[in-house]
């Protein structure tokens, strides 16, 4: 059995010591699901836009964005990456609050 294999068995069945040592361990999390640090924090970053976060989970997402290397222009880019599967909605929602999280307030922008 491949390990990928493996991975989906596990999740499938809810294995319960293997989802808490995905959930208890970032490092554990990052090893199982190989990919590398930037593109593990941008998939995370796009999973809150699919789950309409708030402003304080897009606050802790886009810092370790940072931390693992990726700009301003790559996190703002998971959010265009997610448009076709999470829908105008989200992303429409979503982009004033990961703006703020960013640094940059939209609403005022806007008001200028």
């Amino acid at each position: 059995m491949e390990p990928y294999e493996r991975i989906l068995c596990r999740l499938s069945i809810r294995d319960d010591a293997y989802l808490d040592s995905l959930l208890g361990d970032d490092d554990g999390n990052l090893a199982a699901s190989t990919l590398d640090r930037k593109t593990h924090s941008l998939v995370r970053l796009g999973a809150l836009i699919a789950l309409d976060a708030t402003v304080p989970s897009y606050l802790e997402a886009t810092e370790r964005a940072r931390r693992c290397g990726a700009s301003d222009d790559e996190i703002v880019g998971a959010l265009v990456a997610v448009l076709p599967a999470a829908g105008v909605a989200r992303v429409v929602s979503a982009a004033p609050r990961l703006g703020l999280a960013l640094g940059f307030d939209v609403a005022a922008a806007l008001e200028r």
